[in-house]
């Protein structure tokens, strides 16, 4: 078998290995220096600069590469998006806004809101925040 059919198949190993422990990042870089191993045995080296290319392309790739993806790795778990993602925001009230509805202005787009406590009244011009989304509607609070 040619040896660099061996470090190709040590590659598809490492990098399905890579796969199935996500998050770790460990053999997807080697994978990349066995896949380096691979063309320096496809050029015809020997098996000691095949064995050199492979180490020091581990050690690179673990000592630059793994660090960046790390990096890259520490977002937070759950990003709210849509809807949810106005909780919180700020919003001022354009129509009186009370228990049975109104309306409100959050980050330029009008949306019916309800006060978020039932016996709040908010007149137009009251800077407000949201406190949830039901809907179409937003809950908003002073």
């Amino acid at each position: 078998m040619p040896e660099w059919l061996v470090w190709s198949i040590v590659a598809v190993a490492l990098a399905i290995g890579e796969i199935v422990t996500p998050g770790l990042f460990v053999l997807g870089p080697i994978a990349l220096a066995a896949a380096a191993a691979a063309v320096a045995a496809a050029f015809g080296a020997g098996w000691v600069i095949e064995l050199i290319v492979f180490v020091g392309g581990s050690v690179a790739s673990l000592a630059f590469i793994r660090p960046i993806a790390k990096a890259h790795l520490r977002l937070p778990i759950a990003l709210r998006t849509g809807a949810a993602a106005l909780v919180g925001s700020p919003a001022v009230v354009l129509e009186r806004v009370d228990s049975s509805g109104g309306r409100v202005k959050i980050g330029g787009e009008v949306w019916s809101a309800r006060a978020f406590d039932e016996n709040q009244v908010l007149v137009p011009g009251t800077k407000v925040q949201v406190a949830e989304i039901e809907g179409a509607t937003a809950l908003v609070y002073v």
